[in-house]
């Protein structure tokens, strides 16, 4: 593959955007360079009213293998490092922040980094043979960032399994802990994503980020504090105007048309 090729692919087709990252030969490892360009590009996604859907993609034999190992130990001093995890821990929360939902697509091994990546997206639908692990304890560099986002994906000593054991669960596995929706055959990877997106874009846009905003803010809230929280977005979402078409279009047996407010 030449140099020159972008290591970040993005494409917009019928709503719907493709974020491919494009670092095969290096298994698509998180360098400062592609989370830099994956930073921006979700933040040019954020402001495009266009874009109803985001799917995150990978080219090559990995879906992508957490941070650039060679990369991070040519680092120079303490700030280089942090730096590097800055920046890794804002891409991350960028994709929770985006008011679009973001579907990975994993067709293959996703691992530290790499699955923290997959927790982060708000769904995920999985070839059979991809796997999931946070290895970082068998070279003594714990996944301390990646359990973040994994622990608020599956439960706790799941999390806790893949972050000390640093072992591979299959997709099947994965599925059933929660932190992919389901594993299919990989043929099929392409069509189920396709459909899932598709539903989703055919939805009101502007319940649809209200919605996912709402439902990261409510689950850092104790239980009251959530219940008030939700029925305030959702008075404001009730006296939207694609509220009031949605229920129009409902009560009239027909297709609502919305205006994405």
């Amino acid at each position: 593959m030449s140099e020159v090729e972008p290591i970040l692919l993005s494409r917009v087709e019928a709503g719907i955007a493709t974020l491919t990252l494009n670092r095969p030969a290096a298994r698509n490892a998180l360098s400062v360079a592609l989370m830099s360009e994956m930073e921006t590009a979700l933040a040019v996604l954020a402001a495009d009213a266009s874009v109803k859907v985001v799917i995150l993609a990978a080219n090559g034999p990995a879906f992508c293998a957490g941070h650039d190992l060679k990369e991070m130990r040519a680092l120079p001093n303490r700030e280089a490092v942090a730096a590097v995890f800055a920046l890794c821990s804002r891409v991350m929360t960028a994709i929770v922040r985006l008011p679009q939902p973001v579907i990975a697509r994993v067709h293959a091994m996703a691992t530290a980094a790499g699955c923290q990546l997959v927790a982060s997206c708000d769904l995920a639908i999985a070839a059979d043979e991809a796997r999931f692990a946070t290895p970082g304890v068998n070279i003594g560099l714990f996944c301390s960032t990646p359990m973040v986002a994994l622990s608020r994906a599956v439960g706790r000593k799941h999390a806790m399994e893949m972050l000390l054991s640093g072992q591979p669960v299959d997709a099947a596995q994965a599925a059933a802990w929660g932190l992919i929706n389901r594993a299919v055959a990989t043929t099929s990877l392409d069509g189920e994503i396709a459909d899932l997106a598709a539903l989703i874009a055919s939805k009101s846009s502007y319940t649809i980020k209200v919605g996912k905003e709402a439902f990261y803010r409510q689950m850092e809230m104790g239980l009251d504090d959530a219940y008030a929280h939700a029925s305030r977005v959702m008075t404001e979402n009730m006296l939207a105007q694609d509220a009031a078409e949605g229920i129009d279009a409902f009560l009239e047996k027909r297709a609502p048309v919305w205006r994405g407010c």
